[in-house]
């Protein structure tokens, strides 16, 4: 059985050794002597959110499909997905459709209706793809989109798909997090794996069979396409099992990427040509001999790329931890944005800026501060 949701394997990394003579960095600031004051939280109605939930499931569910995928090889495997516009779009997961038999899919709506759709677009960077079916108006019931760009941790979301094959399946939890990112499906020419960004974090229950189906919000937006886990349980047949950490495609996202599959049949990100560590711990600021704690550290530039002819300089100079060289740009704003890690850079170039667009990167080269503009290509 094919696996619907992404397994995403936690991987262990070393903690680096102090190294001795290392300045340390200045102290950070002493906490308040107070502490601060307790939240008050408000006692709410449990009737009046009982009944909003009961009334988004019945506002949304006619909009939700289920898919069902045979693949070439002769496997079959199951998906979610919810209609996007009256012209018959339905919006998934690239990895949901993958290798389906003559680029067929089936298409079950939640009225009981099933027809058969054709996969017209797939995005592998996004993982998303968009079916077509011919289906009567009336089956043809559109979510509505949010914006992404206002969400907060700590807000509640819905997620409704097909888990396991159980259609209409209802999850609730909240928003644990915003702007992550996670491997693209897409590979670069050496065989690493482009990056997905501005991924929405949820420990609303999601399971296999739920790929590709919405994530809402109290009003009833979709504000996420669901994608993934990061689990290390799996069922008896091997499929990978919630764990409270899901992952989500933001709507805004969706919003950029979704007409142009159903025109183009494809969709091209904006490349910067650069790479950094997704985080630094202190070790490794210090072997930098950086004089901040935030910024995204460039560690390699793509020949020939934009960040090269821009300028951008990776470092070159070795540390004491190997494979970390100093000396490179510290990037610690885009457009006049903060960043404060590498997910903050690549959030914003996916979201607001496409190929042949120029950004200015605001960066630290040593005691220095420069501003570099670079002219943006589309990920080869």
């Amino acid at each position: 059985m094919k696996r619907i949701l992404v397994l995403l394997i936690v991987l262990m990394f070393a903690t680096l050794a102090c190294q001795a003579g290392t300045a340390p960095l200045p102290a950070l600031p002493a906490p308040a002597t107070q502490p601060p004051a307790p939240i008050s939280v408000p006692i709410t109605n449990p009737q009046a959110q009982q009944d909003a939930l009961v009334n988004l499931y019945q506002r949304v569910n006619p909009g939700i499909v289920a898919i069902k995928v045979s693949a070439q090889d002769g496997s079959s495997s199951l998906g979610s997905g919810f209609v996007y516009d009256s012209e018959g779009d339905i919006v998934t997961n690239d990895h949901v459709v993958a290798g389906a038999k003559n680029n067929k899919v089936e298409v079950d709506f939640m009225s009981g209706y099933k027809t058969y759709g054709t996969i017209i677009g797939t995005d592998l960077d996004s993982d998303l793809a968009v079916i077509k079916v011919n289906a009567p108006a009336t089956e043809l019931y559109p979510l509505t989109l949010g914006d992404s760009s206002t969400l907060k941790v700590g807000q509640t979301v819905i997620a409704i798909g097909n888990p396991f094959g159980l259609n209409g399946t209802m999850t609730v939890g909240v928003i644990s997090a915003l702007g992550r990112t996670l491997d693209s499906e897409r590979t670069t020419g050496g065989g690493q794996p482009f990056t997905a960004g501005d991924i929405i974090q949820t420990d609303a229950a999601i399971n296999p069979g739920n790929s590709g189906g919405p994530l809402f919000n109290l009003s009833g937006e979709v504000i996420g396409v669901n994608r993934a886990i990061r689990t290390t349980s799996s069922t008896a047949s091997g499929e990978p099992v919630n764990s409270g950490i899901g992952f989500a495609i933001s709507s805004n996202i969706i919003k950029r990427v979704m007409p142009v599959l159903i025109k183009d049949g494809k969709y091209d990100y904006p490349y910067i040509g650069m790479s950094s560590l997704s985080g630094l711990s202190l070790d490794e600021i210090q072997a930098l001999g950086l004089k901040t704690y935030t910024g995204a550290y460039v560690t390699s530039v793509v020949k020939g790329g934009p960040a090269e002819r821009a300028g951008l300089k990776a470092g070159d100079q070795a540390t004491s931890i190997q494979g970390l060289n100093a000396g490179g740009d510290l990037i610690v704003a885009i457009d006049g944005r903060p960043v404060l890690v590498f997910d903050d850079l690549l959030a914003y170039l996916i979201t607001n800026k496409s190929p042949g667009d120029t950004v200015v990167l605001t960066v630290l080269r040593g005691d220095q501060k420069a501003d570099i503009t670079v002219t943006l290509d589309k990920r080869p």
